[in-house]
């Protein structure tokens, strides 16, 4: 499989000064994942990635995924990351992209609402609207990606469906703050 999708990733890193994995894209499980990496770079954010042709397709997320359908989030779009950083959790070192405390928030499989998956996880991204249900240890149900501009200043928002996994009254990037791999929190990370 080509690699052509991770050299804005490659080019951004200095992996001589930086623990993140350099990789390939590959084929990672049966059924696709998705990680959300709480991310304290020169802003606490979180990362939402999701498996797509041997990748994890990226967005940040300033404020966090929500549990409540009311709640829009900003969803900016980042490079295409390798397979292998599902899993990276550390400290990116001063001077490098990016740098600051990673933990992996939350992770699971995913799978497309899209009725006999037409159109396909890569149809709708480019159409610009994604719809997929989250089996994640902190996250469950149905979840929008939905473009609101295109170009240089794409944009995108993560909404949460109306489903039984909604809650309004939950707010797990207030309350669950430990990583789901290791149990540490950013703080312990940094502090590491």
């Amino acid at each position: 499989m080509s690699n052509e999708k991770l050299n804005k990733y490659n080019e951004k890193r200095k992996f001589s000064s930086t623990p993140e994995p350099k990789g390939n894209s590959s084929k990672n499980s049966d059924k696709p994942i998705f990680v959300i990496q709480k991310h304290n770079a020169s802003n606490l954010h979180y990362d939402f990635r999701i498996e797509i042709d041997g990748v994890l397709k990226s967005w940040a997320i300033p404020k966090g995924p929500s549990t409540d359908p009311r709640k829009r989030r900003l969803a900016m779009p980042t490079e295409d990351h390798p397979m292998k950083y599902a899993d990276f959790e550390g400290v990116i070192p001063k001077g490098n992209y990016g740098a600051g405390e990673v933990i992996v928030w939350d992770n699971g499989t995913y799978e497309n609402l899209k009725e006999n998956n037409s159109p396909t996880v890569e149809e709708s991204l480019k159409e610009g609207h994604l719809t997929i249900w989250l089996n994640g240890k902190k996250l469950k149900g149905g979840y929008a990606l939905i473009r609101t501009s295109k170009g240089k200043d794409e944009r995108w928002i993560l909404v949460k469906m109306k489903d039984d996994e909604a809650d309004a009254r939950r707010n797990p990037t207030s309350t669950e703050n430990n990583s789901v791999l290791s149990g540490k929190t950013i703080e312990e990370v940094k502090d590491e």
